[in-house]
């Protein structure tokens, strides 16, 4: 576990429309910054019951818009 006083870049890259709704839940939610937005939803996400881990789920099926259609 990385030590509480310290702060570690992150880097993410988000498509033209995610970021428009992270930007649009940050100032709904009247955070300073994009980088305090991401933590609040980290935080958030945590906390939510029933939260499994998501055992034997891609990486590729997660997202904050709508899932793509796909056969495979």
């Amino acid at each position: 576990m990385p030590a509480a006083n310290r702060t570690y870049r992150l880097q993410i890259m988000l498509n033209a429309e995610e970021l428009a709704i992270l930007d649009a839940w940050r100032f709904e939610n009247r955070l300073p910054s994009r980088s305090d937005a991401v933590r609040e939803l980290l935080r958030l996400g945590q906390s939510v019951p029933g939260n499994d881990g998501h055992q034997g789920v891609r990486s590729v099926d997660f997202g904050i818009l709508d899932p793509p259609n796909r056969t495979s």
